[in-house]
């Protein structure tokens, strides 16, 4: 069986203020309606003697990521999550272990979350293409026929051909060049971008691994070992995980093995890894502009201008990327959107919630959105799904207004519990014991309004809940 393996656990820094630490890029619709995560499992339909999809997350996503797949009704053989990064050579680590237990010969498509490929049909021919040397023991990686001299990628020469396949042998690895050196690996058609897709045996890559990096096949072992099934999850073991070096596939295995071959690819592939990659692969009009959302220009060119809560209106503009979100803008010149993540940096060093949220904030159970806040009060949107339900809480700090704006709730309060409708409301005194649930078949609506000493999202103690939560 060929098993794909969706590594999800990515950040996506220089896409904010878009992405955020707890809404990362893959969970985004950057181009169409699915995200990309949805169009990296999608475009597997049409291979052959394939397997449901394994997704290795990060364990914030996990409610997010499993919704999504729900979204487009794919199954998934396993939502596996990590309890910190430790980048890809521990992820496929994992996923080889858990596979090869029911499967001691499967075979494994390693593929990133938060890529776009413009032709699926292209894509899963160059996979086929690389499943007889993935077989024979060959561990293949996705070379990108180079379209320029890019600099933000790692490169793949592979000149000479392996027998009766369309595989290069892999000769040597090579760091981001600057663009002399890009020009000229692009001038002699021996090099490939290092794309990060890989397709191998999982017994295959355990053997080289336990060769070049036993102490992460150790780690990841022992994690999987100590692993807690969590409804639809697997949870690994953190301090084993933990444990784990944290290094790529290609540092820890590629550059050293001797059976590494490169399919090439030529399917408009993107990694999507800065604003001005979306403009590029984007539909632009006759002014060069890519807009998204409500926006109006005036004598603009070549901008990517995005608004997602608001009117955006551009004038003079030329080569810039503007995007809109409800409490954070981006401008900024497109040849410097890689540093994006300084200003990322600048916000995690000050502790502000943009760098990780969103104002509207994902829940198992929904979302809520803050309307207004100010020192000793804030004012929620909140919005439960129908047979869903907060945890059984109480705060120290905050006492609570609910009012019901649309849709049926249940109530407990202390030692009652009651229905409210529309247009009804109750008062959440400081510490009482208190859950709200969503009884009906429509989503529940409230206006939340909070006061107290202190607001923040921590200040929350479970009692129960039906998601295996500990902490908001």
């Amino acid at each position: 069986m060929l098993t794909p393996v969706i590594l999800s656990g990515g950040v996506g820094s220089r896409l904010w203020p878009l992405s955020r630490e707890y809404y990362p890029k893959q969970l985004l619709a950057l181009v169409g309606e699915n995200t990309l995560l949805q169009n990296t499992i999608t475009r597997l339909q049409g291979l052959t003697n394939l397997s449901p999809p394994l997704i290795i997350c990060n364990e914030a996503h996990r409610f997010l990521v499993a919704e999504q797949l729900r979204n487009i009704q794919v199954p998934s053989s396993s939502i596996i999550l990590e309890p910190v990064g430790r980048n890809t050579a521990p992820a496929a680590a994992v996923a080889a272990l858990t596979v090869s237990y029911r499967d001691p010969e499967a075979v494994l498509l390693i593929l990133p979350a938060d890529h776009l490929i413009a032709s699926a049909a292209t894509f899963r021919d160059a996979v086929n293409a690389g499943l007889p040397a993935a077989k024979a023991g060959h561990l293949v990686t996705f070379g990108i026929v180079p379209t320029g001299p890019e600099t933000g990628y790692g490169y793949i020469k592979a000149t000479e051909p392996v027998t009766h396949t369309v595989a290069r042998v892999v000769e040597r690895f090579v760091e981001k060049p600057a663009l002399e050196t890009a020009q000229q690996y692009v001038n002699s058609g021996e090099y490939y971008w290092n794309s990060g897709m890989f397709l191998f045996s999982a017994k295959k890559y355990l053997e080289e691994l336990e060769r070049y990096a036993p102490d992460i096949l150790g780690a990841c072992r022992q994690a999987l070992d100590n692993a807690i099934e969590d409804k639809d999850f697997l949870r690994l073991d953190e301090a084993s995980f933990r444990s784990s070096p944290s290094n790529s596939i290609d540092y820890a295995v590629m550059e050293y093995t001797e059976t590494a071959v490169v399919i090439p690819l030529d399917a408009g592939w993107s990694d999507v890894g800065a604003w001005s990659s979306l403009w590029e692969i984007s539909e632009q009009d006759s002014d060069g502009n890519v807009t998204v959302g409500d926006v109006l220009t005036e004598n603009v060119h070549n901008c990517y201008l995005r608004a997602e809560h608001r009117l955006l209106a551009a004038i003079g503009l030329e080569n810039h990327v503007v995007v809109e979100t409800p409490d954070a803008v981006l401008v900024a010149h497109k040849d410097q959107v890689q540093d994006v993540k300084k200003i990322v940096a600048t916000l995690k060093a000050s502790t502000r919630p943009e760098a990780d949220l969103h104002r509207k904030v994902y829940r198992p159970w929904g979302s809520y959105e803050t309307i207004d806040t100010e020192t000793r009060f804030q004012v929620k949107h909140i919005v439960v799904n129908p047979g869903a339900s907060l945890s059984l809480q109480m705060h120290y700090h905050r006492s609570e207004h609910w009012v019901i704006v649309k849709g049926t709730a249940r109530i407990t309060r202390g030692e009652e519990t009651f229905i409210l409708s529309e247009n009804q409301s109750t008062y959440i005194p400081l510490g009482v014991k208190h859950r709200l649930e969503n009884p009906g078949k429509l989503p529940l609506e409230i206006i939340e309004v909070q006061s107290g000493s202190y607001l923040g999202e921590d200040d929350i103690i479970r009692f129960e809940d039906a998601y295996g939560r500990t902490q908001q």
